[in-house]
């Protein structure tokens, strides 16, 4: 009963959030598409006929922004474990991305295309326990970064899903070492109890 209850509370404040309303509205497939907007609005990171990669793009709603923000010149690369109905301007790649044989795969997408921005908002299956989660994020966040470092073009950029917590000194240490500055963002869509925040790597290889 505990979980029913927590269920129907949860999905209860769920319909009354503002950005699920607002998504609906505006026909976005998630309310996380305000995380990506606010950043991008205030970092200016998508730009007309850029290539994007999309990690952890299921529904869609960060492909189907930056879609829109690079145009018919411009294509976005999206990868999920699970499923995704197709968006225009999009290319879609269902594989988990921990598996070697699925980044092959998207590698061999993006052929020789120049990729201006990787956008992860991967996050692992929570369990509930800090212990277990916590890493499995950062693995998460590594993988992200060592996907970067094979595709990002000079100059080019990486933002990443975290979570506070252990893990999170190094990976930005590790950022710092192949970006010219990295910076931390914490969008208001992000729910208040929430410990996820985004880290914007800029100036890869400069």
């Amino acid at each position: 009963m505990a979980r029913s209850r927590s269920s129907h509370r949860w999905i209860e404040a769920h319909e009354k959030d503002s950005y699920v309303q607002q998504a609906r509205e505006a026909g976005f497939r998630s309310r996380a598409v305000y995380k990506l907007a606010e950043i991008d609005q205030r970092d200016h990171l998508l730009k007309p006929g850029m290539t994007v990669v999309d990690l952890g793009a299921a529904p869609g709603g960060w492909s189907q922004y930056a879609a829109g923000r690079v145009g018919p010149q411009g294509m976005v690369f999206a990868l999920d474990i699970l499923p995704m109905d197709p968006l225009a301007g999009v290319e879609f790649l269902q594989g988990d991305f921990q598996q070697e044989s699925v980044l092959d795969e998207l590698l061999a997408l993006l052929g020789k295309r120049t990729v201006g921005l990787v956008i992860s908002d991967m996050a692992p299956n929570m369990s509930g326990i800090r212990a277990v989660d916590q890493p499995r994020s950062m693995g998460l966040s590594e993988l992200a970064l060592d996907l970067a470092h094979q595709v990002l073009a000079p100059g080019g950029a990486l933002l990443i899903k975290v979570f506070q917590g252990e893990g999170i000194e190094a990976l930005t240490r590790a950022l710092r070492d192949s970006f010219q500055r990295v910076q931390v963002r914490k969008p208001q869509a992000s729910r208040a109890h929430s410990r996820e925040l985004y880290l914007l790597a800029r100036g890869y290889g400069v």
